[in-house]
């Protein structure tokens, strides 16, 4: 296995078309990295231009330390897992993970050892004589993997490669690809649109928009400590809430909202200095808080009056659709076992240590975030 760099890479269309601007990624040696981010923000770009099926306009790409700009694909050392498994369908499965072995010129007998290793591997062993319409989406999926496997390359590539399958299989897959990696040592680059999927699998992620990546970090730190509004309203299930606002200073931090104020905490109150009378967006995740007395949050300044609008059941939690005067939309995520009735007035309690503030724009920067 080996690491993968990316150093300034940029992809230009004809037409002026910038899909990927000056991209810098490191990823190690045994890492499992994801690019994750909304379609056309040209994470899939990036993966291609990585397996050499697109030319890159600009940078330089290297895997184990040689530099593969001008590298043909099939001399990169990498093996790529698509998003429509590209099977042959006249082929058997084993002859279908077998195949780019056939083409190097492997020997019969290591073939045959590492087709047979990579499907007891991914539990498809009693497939192999197989053709893929005979195959669920899973087995496909399966089949697709091993046929990466068998290959031992340099670095895996996977653009979306659970896209087709169902909520549930995903879930299983999932757990498969996680327990792949930490079984075969491997180097992985992984491309989804699925916030999700991201979260669970990767030991990074990247969060990329309009070709920019926005931030790179372990996922709960992305999650805990996103750096801009993009990074915190794409990353998170229900998205963060976002309530406009201005900043107050009178001894302590407040955010006024017009219709309800809230006092920030202290650690808040040091990076905002300056912002006193200035608009700003507060953001607060939907777990972050509670409903009531009763809640975890109780205070006297983190309080936001809210009419119940909607209620959606989820098993043990539940999603409590609310708004004031000003702001038609804050979602809180909560206890299931509450008696709370759409169209009754309650108050929302915050947990004021999870609140982010951030400059006004779509990628506003996080101004809450502890400063060096």
């Amino acid at each position: 296995m080996a690491d993968v760099a990316l150093n300034k890479v940029n992809k230009i269309y004809p037409g002026g078309i910038h899909a990927v601007r000056d991209f810098q990624l490191y990823v190690a040696n045994e890492e499992f990295v994801v690019l994750v981010g909304p379609s056309g923000c040209g994470k899939s770009t990036t993966l291609r231009m990585v397996a050499g099926l697109e030319e890159i306009t600009g940078g330089i790409i290297s895997i184990g330390g040689r530099v593969i700009n001008d590298v043909p694909p099939k001399d990169r050392d990498i093996a790529m897992v698509f998003q429509n498994y590209a099977l042959y369908p006249h082929m058997t499965v084993y002859k279908n993970m077998a195949f780019a072995l056939k083409l190097r010129k492997f020997p019969k007998t290591e073939i045959d050892s590492r087709v047979r290793e990579a499907a007891r591997i991914l539990g498809i062993g009693e497939l192999l004589e197989r053709k893929p319409k005979a195959l669920s989406g899973g087995q496909r999926q399966r089949v697709a993997v091993g046929r990466a496997i068998v290959r031992q390359p340099a670095a895996f590539l996977f653009d979306e490669p659970l896209s087709n399958l169902d909520a549930k299989l995903r879930v299983e897959m999932r757990a498969e690809l996680k327990r792949l990696h930490s079984r075969l040592k491997t180097t992985i680059v992984y491309v989804t649109h699925d916030q999700e999927e991201a979260m669970t699998l990767g030991d990074r992620i990247v969060v990329m928009e309009d070709g920019l990546i926005q931030q790179v970090d372990t996922p709960l730190t992305v999650y805990d400590q996103p750096i801009n509004r993009f990074v915190a309203g794409f990353v998170g299930t229900p998205p963060m809430n976002f309530l406009q606002g201005r900043m107050a200073m009178n001894g302590r931090a407040y955010f006024d909202a017009g219709d309800f104020r809230l006092r920030l905490p202290e650690s808040h109150a040091k990076n905002l200095a300056g912002w006193s009378g200035k608009e700003v967006v507060l953001g607060i995740r939907p777990e972050a808080m509670d409903m009531g007395g009763q809640g975890r949050f109780a205070g006297e300044e983190n309080q936001i009056p809210v009419s119940i609008h909607v209620i959606e059941p989820l098993g043990e939690k539940m999603d409590i659709f609310t708004a004031t005067a000003n702001h038609p939309h804050i979602v809180a995520r909560m206890d299931s076992r509450r008696e709370l009735k759409p169209g009754s007035a309650a108050s929302l309690h915050l947990d004021m240590r999870k609140v982010h503030v951030f400059e006004p724009g779509q990628t506003g920067k996080n101004l809450t975030l502890t400063k060096d």
